[in-house]
């Protein structure tokens, strides 16, 4: 083969990369996609896709549940990357013949295998292998509870509890954590996967420890004293014996690869 044949051939694969559009309608897959060292083809994201910062910079499609159908076709899109809960407009997306992709993210598992399949689809597998190999040393060194007990992990905090309380229920990545951590889930029964409670139901769980997930982008007026006053007033055992925290790091809900920090984060928590 000439020299100026595999410059032909390597200008033509150039090429190809360079007009990649690919559109993500999560957070935690803008992050994957960014981690996959592929941002630049990135031509729009869904709300609240905040990490790294030049994602910010991109054009918004809309909420990650209710994304825009006529500004997703209006960008042309090489490629339209979603989870699970987005079939609705994944199935919409192909009858304009707009190629897509759906990912699972609950689970850890899930998350690795993703990472994988969307690397093998836009062309970074060895960087994928980077990101699960990080995320297997952080299941090896999360530190193990000696004394187990249970956890029951709150998404979000609010000053009044008569609401409804989002806790992380079966079959999510926050689950494997307690697990891998040593400890249990406080949440017992098999009605849901992501549970909403109220104070009332929290009180008969009677989890020993409680961590609340806050989020500053979301919830920038809570009154945090006010809000874990609340908690405290709860009879349970977290309450009893002083153990009820915030942790509240901008990764935390986000299942991408970056769940390897929040393993560490979270184990750290549940074995003070």
């Amino acid at each position: 083969m000439s020299m100026k044949t595999i410059f032909i051939a390597l200008l033509f694969v150039l090429t190809l990369s360079a007009n990649e559009r690919i559109i993500s309608l999560s957070p935690s897959i803008t992050e994957i996609i960014y981690a996959l060292e592929k941002g630049d083809s990135l031509v729009a994201t869904s709300a609240y896709s905040l990490y790294p910062k030049e994602a910010q910079k991109l054009p918004v499609v809309g909420g990650y549940e209710s994304p825009n159908i006529e500004k997703i076709i209006a960008l042309s899109p090489t490629l339209v990357v979603a989870q699970s809960y987005n079939q609705t407009i994944l199935d919409k997306l192909e009858h304009f013949n707009i190629k897509t992709l759906k990912l699972n993210l609950k689970t850890i598992d899930e998350i690795k295998k993703s990472i994988n399949i969307l690397a093998k689809e836009i062309g970074s597998t060895s960087i994928a292998n980077k990101l699960t190999t990080n995320i297997d040393n952080a299941l090896l060194q999360a530190p193990k509870n000696k004394n187990p007990h249970s956890v029951m992990i709150v998404y979000g905090l609010h000053e009044d509890l008569r609401n409804g309380i989002y806790i992380a229920g079966h079959n999510i990545f926050f689950e494997d954590i307690i697990k891998e951590c040593g400890n249990t889930n406080a949440y017992t029964s098999d009605m849901a996967s992501q549970p909403v409670l109220n104070y009332e139901n929290v009180i008969a769980l009677n989890p020993q420890q409680i961590i609340i997930l806050h989020s500053h982008a979301t919830e920038k007026h809570v009154d945090v004293d006010k809000a874990l006053k609340a908690w405290y007033q709860l009879p349970t055992n977290a309450s009893k014996n002083k153990q009820i925290s915030i942790v509240d790091e901008d990764y935390l809900h986000i299942p991408s690869h970056r769940v390897a920090q929040t393993i560490s984060r979270l184990c750290r928590e549940m074995n003070d």
